[in-house]
């Protein structure tokens, strides 16, 4: 009997919504406890501030540049390294059930056409894996998907309409008519992505993706080693969870977020520090990634608006965390609780009003680059609590969760295991991370590189669509947690921008083959 790993995933989860990360918000008991147990990492960042890059890099331990999902529609190559298939040739029993997302949902502008899948060998068949294979896929012997819409192939969609059809019309319509990101408004302020869910509770995909890891456990037996990833759709928008759950957090009761000022020139001229694609977005002049809706205009967001999206937030972190309880409480009640790692963490962020902004995007700030990450080693293993200020990356879950089942990680892994302790993090150099961003969507292009150390948080915008690759950001976190005086071009600080553009550039030629961003074959 070896360790077993149940890995925890939502999507676009801030780091302050956990109360162990300060977090006033959300109710997070179950987190909070896992948290004071283990170890709690305060400056843990992604590869990528979008889906399918980031959730690609937990799978290979490889950042974007290297596994080549390198936006969201870019699907992660067939042949790809995955930390689950290593686990089921250690002899784990494996599975993800959830939100994966390696591959496009959907093909709303007709790009998967067959003769142009056979020519980028991209897989047709969506059931029961894309490609179409009965058995083991990247390594899991088990899937069952789950997304935040009720349409389309995946299981909880086929469950929902096949169960419950009476519910389809309460969940929000994730697309619109012409298939962009639905702008449409809803709640009591109309809110963009918001909707009053008349969903029950343990019909809504929180409960459904515990309630299926449930099922998956009690189908191993006492001896099997296991990796699970329990993958919840939620927070990610849209914000429509079970109505009879509103009453958890009243929207007139959220206070605005930090970084919103409520005047409009104060949100304007923080903006007019950036790169300039923020305010073109904010003005509503350029939509650079798929998941802002096209047809929505940020300036016109209201105070009330951003307080009662935090609400529906803070109300879906609440019920994931009752979920996660659910699931800790089976396993202890088999008796597997001893022998249990327990990781926890987030794809990427979101910004919830930060700087007069929703959604996400190519904006590297801390809205969408501080995750919350928390691994509750083993208690057989007597784990010393601790917390870790130092930077982490979610490149280095792969080399972690080998780590825990007694592995060396392969030579593909770009990250090593994560540090125990700040000690652990200084002696083996735990003293930076990379974040990536390429896209090209609606005819822009948007390419952007950032390092953030214990002090700075430093950006260059490559060229592209916006930007002729002399545009940058550069961050003082200890004068400037909030990221908002762009010290990019003060003279003064020449010597830390030039330190942090060359460990950018060692970045960008690190050992290994690199994938560049090709062919835009689909948008979600």
């Amino acid at each position: 009997m070896g360790r077993r790993i149940l890995f925890i995933t939502t999507d676009q989860q801030r780091y302050d919504t956990l109360g162990a990360n300060g977090g006033t918000l959300s109710r997070t008991p179950v987190l909070d406890r896992l948290a004071n147990e283990g170890i709690r990492y305060e400056r843990c960042q992604p590869t990528s501030v979008v889906c399918m890059p980031s959730r690609a890099s937990m799978l290979t331990g490889q950042y974007p540049s290297t596994h080549g999902a390198w936006m969201n529609g870019v699907a992660l190559p067939l042949d790809a390294p995955s930390v689950a298939e290593s686990l089921h040739d250690l002899g784990y029993a494996t599975a993800l059930i959830g939100k994966a997302h390696f591959e496009p949902f959907m093909d709303p502008f007709g790009r998967f056409a067959e003769n142009a899948l056979a020519n980028l060998g991209v897989p047709t068949v969506e059931a029961p894996w894309f490609d179409g294979r009965r058995g083991v896929h990247r390594g899991f012997d088990f899937l069952e998907f789950a997304t935040h819409g009720v349409m389309g192939p995946l299981h909880y969609a086929k469950w929902i309409q096949r169960t419950h059809p009476e519910a389809l019309p309460g969940f929000y319509s994730v697309v619109d008519g012409d298939f962009n990101v639905n702008a449409a408004g809803g709640g009591d302020t109309g809110a963009p992505q918001v909707k009053l869910n008349d969903v029950p509770r343990e019909w809504y995909h929180t409960d459904w993706v515990a309630d299926r890891t449930i099922a998956w456990l009690d189908a191993q037996r006492d001896d099997q080693d296991w990796f699970c990833w329990m993958s919840f759709p939620d927070p990610h928008h849209p914000w429509d969870p079970p109505a009879s759950e509103r009453h958890r957090v009243d929207w007139r009761e959220v206070p605005l977020p930090a970084n919103y000022p409520e005047r409009a020139a104060d949100r304007e001229a923080l903006l007019d520090q950036k790169a300039r694609h923020w305010r073109l977005w904010y003005d509503g002049r350029v939509v650079s990634n798929y998941e802002a809706p096209k047809k929505w205009v940020p300036a016109t967001m209201t105070a009330d608006q951003v307080r009662e999206v935090n609400a529906m937030n803070a109300i879906e972190v609440e019920l994931i965390d009752e979920a996660i309880g659910r699931v800790l409480a089976h396993v202890a009640a088999k008796g597997w609780g001893d022998d249990l790692d327990v990781v926890f963490t987030s794809d990427h962020g979101e910004l919830q009003g930060d700087f007069g902004l929703l959604f996400k995007g190519p904006y590297h700030v801390d809205a969408l680059m501080r995750l919350p990450l928390i691994w509750r080693p083993a208690p057989s293993t007597s784990p010393v609590a601790s917390v870790v200020h130092a930077p982490v990356s979610l490149v280095s879950l792969a080399a972690t969760f080998l780590a825990v089942a007694g592995a060396t990680a392969p030579t593909w892994v770009e990250g090593a295991a994560l540090p125990l302790s700040d000690e652990d993090a200084a002696a083996r150099g735990f003293d930076s991370t990379v974040t990536e961003w390429d896209s090209a969507l609606f005819g822009v292009e948007v390419h952007v590189r950032s390092i953030l150390t214990s002090n700075y948080l430093y950006s260059e915008y490559l060229p592209g669509t916006m930007h002729d690759g002399s545009e940058g950001e550069l961050y003082d976190l200890d004068a400037d947690p909030l990221q908002r005086i762009n010290l990019f071009n003060d003279p003064e600080r020449a010597a830390h921008r030039a330190e942090l553009s060359q460990r950018l550039h060692e970045h960008a030629v690190r050992p290994g083959e690199r994938a560049a961003p090709g062919l835009l074959v689909a948008p979600v």
